[in-house]
């Protein structure tokens, strides 16, 4: 095998999916900031960005449906290679995904039918003005409907992944969110003469349009190409005992995974929450500049993703020198794109937010919160990456309790930055957030990169 090849085998479709989903969160914003209402742009993007956040507090519940999936997915292909002499239909494979689905398309229905609750619930926690809310609760009131595609599409997506198939999730993502960017446009704006659009409401149905039409091919996709998972070859190897086994692992490293979702919401979430607080101009501003931040992270999730895939494939075949030399390489080809990045945001930054609204104001008010951007590829790189390998080794422990650390980090910089500046105008209160964002990263890459020495051996045994 050459690994390099199978990197970017895995990788680049990955990446070139990735970058349409900022691109969607970017178009969306990029929408209600053009719309024409008595609301005014800052209000509108507030809606957006609130009205996501919610979803975030959802569906990062929901994580492990991707995460747990792909890892064990990718081993139990590493195990078949070695164990069965190219029968890469394990019907291991196979009851992951269906139980994977079951749970997605269940918790799917609840949240439809608690609804009103979450957003009432959520309402107690997070300030913003009347007109914030009012637009965000619309928002989630529409967007709710995708809730069981939306899950399902987790789950499709690790299973992909850790059956070492790169195109049906980029296909999907393209579909997905080609989707969505157009929908979402043309409901929201109409097309001159023929539809005069709905306004703000048009961008939260385009986006439950995408979700089950992503949905459908998938569903289609693996009914064309894996249905022999799921049919004689689970009689072969699916005994009883086996199950209950497989089943014990997948919910105990779901329950980890689980709580790993919890600290990331407690930062992503918080992060909004506090932003929200400094008014409507400071949370636009801090919405466009996580955006733009996250561009990053998923061009090198796409590496991560190969990790996660070829570490788990590794770890199934017992192949030591195939997982340390999936993770060298990983790290040398998501250190390119740190260099890339680094010259986009220091050379591009004006004009890449500038994209995000045609409101001058929010633009200015941007410019000094700027050179936080050339800090996400040197600190944020290591932390992506680690995730992936970390996840394809199935090492739910050290990834929950990762995340529950640095979410104390972040929170513990930010409350300590208010100490030491108490008095602090939403500018400079902004800062202080920047700068606790990247305390958790920072810890994220300690923590994962000493636990790595420390079990990169045992892994294989």
């Amino acid at each position: 095998m050459n690994l390099n090849k199978e990197i970017l085998r895995l990788s680049l479709p990955s990446i070139l999916a990735n970058i349409t989903v900022p691109l969607v969160g970017m178009v969306d914003i990029a929408i209600a900031g053009h719309l024409s209402s008595s609301f005014g742009s800052a209000a509108l993007i507030g809606g957006i960005a609130v009205g996501t956040m919610l979803f975030d507090l959802l569906y990062w519940n929901f994580a492990f449906l991707r995460t747990g999936t792909g890892g064990l997915t990718a081993q139990a292909y590493g195990a078949c290679q070695s164990s069965f002499a190219g029968n890469t239909q394990s019907s291991f494979a196979g009851n992951i995904l269906l139980r994977a689905l079951r749970i997605a398309l269940l918790s799917g229905i609840a949240l439809i039918a608690v609804q009103w609750l979450v957003v009432q619930g959520a309402f107690l926690v997070v300030k913003c003005t009347p007109e914030v809310r009012q637009l965000a609760s619309q928002y989630f009131y529409i967007r709710i409907w995708a809730a069981p595609a939306t899950l399902s599409l987790f789950a499709f997506k690790g299973w992909f992944i850790g059956m070492q198939d790169s195109i049906r999730p980029m296909t999907a993502d393209l579909l997905v969110n080609g989707i969505n960017i157009a929908a979402s446009f043309l409901l929201a704006l109409g097309i001159p003469g023929i539809f005069d659009g709905l306004g703000f409401p048009g961008i939260a149905l385009g986006t439950v349009i995408a979700q089950w039409s992503g949905f459908t091919y998938c569903a289609l996709a693996v009914w064309h190409r894996y249905r022999t998972q799921f049919t004689a070859s689970v009689r072969k190897n699916g005994q009883k005992s086996g199950r209950k086994e497989q089943g014990a692992s997948f919910f105990a490293l779901n329950r980890d995974l689980f709580l790993r979702s919890v600290g990331m919401i407690a930062v992503y979430i918080g992060f909004t929450v506090i932003s929200a607080g400094f008014g409507d101009m400071m949370l636009a501003v801090s919405t466009i500049l996580m955006k733009l931040l996250m561009i990053f992270s998923y061009f090198t999730d796409g590496f991560a993703y190969a990790g996660e895939a070829l570490t788990g494939r590794f770890i199934g075949e017992r192949s030591k020198d195939g997982l340390h030399s999936t993770v060298r390489q990983t790290f040398a080809w998501s250190g390119g794109v740190v260099l890339l990045f680094m010259a986009v945001y220091g050379f591009g930054g004006t004009w890449l937010f500038s994209l995000m609204t045609s409101d001058g104001a929010v633009v200015e008010a941007g410019r000094q919160f700027l050179p936080w951007m050339l800090l996400m590829p040197l600190i944020g790189c290591a932390a992506f990456v680690w995730d992936g390998v970390f996840i394809g080794a199935t090492a739910g422990r050290q990834l929950r309790n990762s995340t529950l650390i640095c979410a104390a980090g972040f929170f513990g910089a930010w409350f300590a930055g208010r100490i030491i500046v108490p008095e602090a105008a939403p500018e400079t209160a902004l800062h202080i957030l920047m700068g606790a964002y990247f305390v958790h990263l920072a810890i994220r890459t300690v923590y994962l990169t000493g636990w790595w020495f420390r079990l990169k051996d045992s892994w294989c045994q």
